[in-house]
């Protein structure tokens, strides 16, 4: 009886060894997911606190993309990696990213920081959920006075049609310290 008990557990362990991975795999992957759209909603209350007017430019875009990153650096190397989610507001299709970055010049430290992309038309949204963005040297922006000239208050151009909101610790940053960061499609959340 024993014998048989044993076998049988040995056997009950041996399918969950196949067939576990697969159904806790599934079960993170939906959890993934959530959890980047909590952080999505999470994140758009915050910079709709910090700038009322982002509000209307996400409203009226066609469409909007939310990542959070968390990067380290130590002396003249730094790297950091993201995900998020990039929606389109017509059809509401959520697709899910990735972003990986890379750092050079001394400093050290952790830092966590938050995205909002704001694309202006469907070509630059279409652009960067295909072909993704890489964003170069540091970029400065001053916050424009009401959105005028195409321009949208407190964000940063960071290609045509498309603006980008960086939040950090502290607030809204006024520059954009990502360096040698690229975007592209999230495979495994996709």
């Amino acid at each position: 009886m024993k014998r048989k008990s044993s076998v049988a557990v040995v056997a009950i362990l041996a399918m969950l060894c196949v067939v576990g991975p697969s159904l806790v795999a599934a079960e993170s992957l939906q959890e993934k997911r959530e959890d980047i759209l909590n952080l999505t909603d999470n994140t758009l209350s915050q910079l709709y606190q910090m700038v009322p007017v982002a509000r209307e430019a996400v409203r009226d875009s066609a469409g909007y993309g939310v990542f959070s990153d968390r990067s380290l650096k130590i002396f003249t190397f730094g790297s950091g990696l993201g995900k998020g989610v990039v929606i389109n507001s017509a059809t509401k299709k959520a697709t899910y990213m990735v972003m990986g970055e890379v750092q050079a010049g001394l400093g050290f430290g952790i830092s966590k920081f938050r995205q909002v992309f704001i694309f202006q038309t469907r070509e630059a949204l279409n652009n960067f959920i295909d072909y993704g963005i890489e964003l170069g040297a540091q970029m400065t922006g001053a916050a424009q006075a009401g959105g005028q000239g195409g321009s949208i208050s407190g964000a940063i151009n960071v290609a045509p049609g498309v603006f980008l909101f960086q939040i950090t610790e502290t607030g809204l940053a006024a520059e954009l310290g990502v360096t040698g960061a690229k975007y592209f499609k999230d495979n495994e959340l996709n």
